[in-house]
Order: C-alpha cells, then sequence, then structure tokens
C-alpha cells in the first residue's frame, strides 16, 4: 500500500511515517498542502492522511483537489477539531473518513488500512497461493504450514506479488507499491530482496523472473 502523510508537525508526521511502515506501507511525507498536490500529481497513492490545517494550502483545498480530479485516492482528514461540525464538514468535502487529534494509534493504522482495501479492487485478508498463506491483518506468514520469518519490505513485496495473481509483476510496480520515492530506480534493490525473498520461501522455487518484464509468483 502507498500513502502519503500531509502534517505540518513535523514529529508527528515523521512518527506516524514510521508507525506505518511497520505495517509493510510505503509512506512518503510532507509538511504543507502545495506540497501535497505536487506529490500527488506524480504518485498514485492508495490513502492521503491529511491534515486539515496545513500551511501553504488549505487541507481542504488540498481534497477538494483530489475529488474535483476524480482521483482513487482514498482520504484520512485530520485534525485538532474533533466537534461534529468540523467532522461533517470535513466528510462532505470529499474526505472518506475523518480522525480527531489526538488519536489512539492502532486505530489511525485501522483507518489506513481499511481505506486502502476500498482503494483497490476487494482481495480477501488472506492470501493463499501455492502452500502460501499470508495474513495481512497479522502480517504472517507460513509455506507449507512452516513460519516464515520476513523482513516488512519482504512481506510488503510478497503481498504485492500475491495480489497479483499469477500476472507478471514489473520491477517499477514494485518500486511503487512497497517503496517509498526515496527508493533509487536505477540500483538492484528489487533484485536483491527479491533474492532474499526466494531463499526464504524454500523449495520448490515459486517466485520466477520473467526476463525483460518482472517477477511472477
Amino acid at each position: 500500500m502507498r500513502v502519503l502523510v500531509a502534517e505540518d508537525e513535523r514529529d508527528l508526521a515523521d512518527l506516524v511515517a514510521v508507525g506505518l511502515r511497520r505495517h509493510a506501507m510505503a509512506v512518503d511525507v510532507v509538511y504543507d498542502g502545495a506540497a501535497a498536490v505536487q506529490r500527488l500529481a506524480v504518485h498514485d497513492y492508495d490513502v492521503l492522511v491529511l491534515d486539515r490545517d496545513l500551511p501553504e494550502l488549505h487541507g481542504d483545498l488540498v481534497c477538494g483537489e483530489l475529488v474535483a480530479r476524480g482521483s482513487r485516492t482514498r482520504i484520512l482528514m485530520m485534525t485538532a477539531a474533533a466537534s461534529v461540525p468540523e467532522r461533517v464538514a470535513g466528510l462532505g468535502m470529499g474526505a472518506d473518513d475523518y480522525l480527531p487529534k489526538p488519536f489512539d494509534y492502532a486505530e489511525l493504522v485501522a483507518r489506513v488500512q481499511a481505506l486502502g482495501r476500498r482503494s483497490r479492487s476487494p482481495v480477501p485478508p488472506v492470501l493463499t497461493r501455492h502452500g502460501i498463506v499470508l495474513d495481512t491483518h497479522r502480517m504472517q506468514v507460513s509455506r507449507e504450514g512452516r513460519h516464515l520469518q520476513l523482513s516488512v519490505k519482504e512481506f510488503a513485496v510478497l503481498q504485492v506479488l500475491m495480489r497479483a495473481d499469477g500476472a507478471v509483476v514489473s520491477a517499477e510496480r514494485l518500486l511503487e507499491e512497497a517503496w517509498d520515492e526515496n527508493a533509487d530506480p536505477f540500483t538492484t534493490v528489487v533484485r536483491v530482496l527479491v533474492s532474499r525473498l526466494r531463499a526464504k520461501l524454500g523449495e520448490p522455487p515459486c517466485i520466477h523472473t520473467i526476463p525483460g518484464a518482472g517477477y511472477v509468483l
């Protein structure tokens, strides 16, 4: 899942990003509304975690821009103003969900995950293929009953491959969906991680390289 966090309180924004990354999400961070609009024009995010009171460009305008564009990106709006009229106003502008500050972090993660599922074609929370069972809620993976210890990034890449349901996934798509914008597209990071993931999945091999196209599970 690809997430953009737009929050002007830098410490809070960075903490939210770190926490979401622990749940196998690729997270980018901006600290004002103008930067948010720029990133949204470049990347296809699943969820935007949007502080309503952003500098440069107010969060209401960022939300309106996305809605007018017909974007599939789901919007979780946050603000310290927790009154019912404020929440109703935010939802009326096109936000998909509304979370008042201060918030419980587990609730934030659950809401982002729920919105991420809504931004894509429906998939079951537990994915199964080639004896591999991937539980997206518990972040657990097993193969033929053998529990696998995967890193967060390995989990994210395996999830993308399993969601593809047998279709070829390009290295570019893996970078887009499992890494944030700081990943260098000219490195061998995807190839190296897929190699590690193959080793952990064990025999028989189930991730195959399609020359010039990408990977298929």
